[in-house]
């Protein structure tokens, strides 16, 4: 490889939200990777940095056409620099969405178990989360359309939010699936707002779909969130945008995010964007092939060391999705599971049922780590699970 993934960076010290923790514990949930992030990212910043100057910043045309060249290259989706809008991020974005195309004490669909912040956008604002739980097997995830157009079909539910790929179960969503959510959504009069900032983190040789270039009709009746902040590790940097090809669409998401002041990014943010996007491609594509063999290498240690958790095969992102029934006490849930795992070892790791869905049976595991951080966590949630 070209780029060092396996050195051990000391972040305690750093005001780190995810090293925020006491000196012998070991952080290994909120998604935020343990790894420098591209080295043209460092570069452009430091460049910045060095002209010594930081005022109001404008957004340069660059910004724009690093997302159209990526998203056209990367996933096949066209789009036309005017259809993008800056946004300090994706959650801003969300919640921008839910004040602007939903009234207070309206229903927000949700497909669970989801990110959780989802929950705090819709909640905070006064509306009603609903849910569409997604069937699992024992193995694996599937939608339940039936389940979905039941959900949607209500006249209280006006917004969809999606997780395109799915975080926390690690799913990526077909073509035809997407196109058929879509069509559920037009049927029943719901805007489809889909948040893609996970989308650059699939395994190697697989792709993920955008909710837009699914179908046509798709592209015109959703918006769409996108970031390099996941992929690149620079997500206190405050950069992504929203897409939306729907002229007007654009025009009301737009005068919300500026109506929030989430609109104006730092003096940073245009050059982090633009460098991932125009440099970074090559060491994306090595550190999603170091995340693979991360979850390679946990998947075997699953096998040899803890039979009893099934860690779903995903395709997508570095956070696992652990099935760990097998050790819930009776009355316990998987959030004093992860609680008892921390007291006794030291190692934090989200518990499934913020997530919703059928979440309270599991655990999100970040692997985004030095193999051997991952290691240490491993050895020591044998020692949480196995060794009373």
């Amino acid at each position: 490889m070209t780029y060092d993934f396996d050195s051990v960076v000391n972040r305690r010290g750093s005001e780190s939200l995810k090293w925020d923790v006491a000196e012998h514990e070991l952080p290994m949930w909120v998604a935020d990777m343990d790894f420098p992030t591209a080295p043209c990212i460092r570069q452009a910043l430091e460049k910045r940095v060095s002209h010594g100057i930081y005022g109001y910043s404008i957004l340069p045309p660059e910004w724009a056409k690093s997302y159209v060249t990526w998203w056209d290259q990367r996933h096949g989706l066209k789009m036309q620099e005017e259809e993008l809008v800056f946004v300090t991020g994706v959650v801003p974005a969300i919640s921008s969405a839910v004040r602007k195309f939903t009234t207070p004490g309206e229903k927000v669909a949700v497909i669970t178990p989801v990110y959780n912040i989802f929950f705090n956008s819709i909640v905070n604002n006064g509306r009603v989360p609903v849910q569409c739980v997604l069937k699992y097997d024992g193995s694996s995830y599937s939608l339940d359309f039936e389940e979905l157009e039941r959900v949607l079909s209500d006249p209280q539910v006006s917004l969809l939010i999606l997780c395109n790929p799915q975080n926390p179960v690690g799913r990526i969503w077909t073509r035809e699936e997407l196109a058929r959510m879509g069509e559920l959504a037009r049927k029943h009069g719901v805007l489809v707002f889909s948040d893609e900032i996970h989308c650059d983190l699939t395994d190697p040789g697989k792709e993920y779909v955008p909710f837009a270039a699914a179908s046509e009709e798709n592209r015109m009746h959703s918006i769409t969130a996108m970031a390099p902040t996941k992929c690149f590790n620079i997500a206190g940097i405050q950069t992504a945008a929203v897409y939306a090809a729907d002229p007007v669409l654009r025009h009301r998401i737009w005068r919300q995010i500026n109506t929030d002041e989430v609109g104006e990014g730092n003096v940073f943010a245009a050059d982090a964007a633009i460098a991932a996007f125009t440099q970074g491609g090559t060491w994306l594509d090595e550190l999603r092939a170091y995340i693979y063999e991360n979850k390679q290498f946990a998947y075997r240690f699953f096998m040899e060391k803890l039979p009893k958790v099934h860690a779903l095969r995903q395709d997508c992102t570095y956070l696992m999705w652990l099935d760990v029934s097998a050790y819930l006490k009776e009355g316990e849930t998987s959030k004093g599971l992860a609680q008892r795992i921390r007291e006794k070892t030291g190692l934090f790791l989200s518990h499934g049922r913020q997530y919703r869905g059928d979440g309270e049976s599991f655990l999100r595991l970040n692997v985004a780590c030095p193999r051997k951080t991952l290691e240490e966590g491993l050895r020591r949630l044998v020692q949480g699970l196995e060794e009373e």
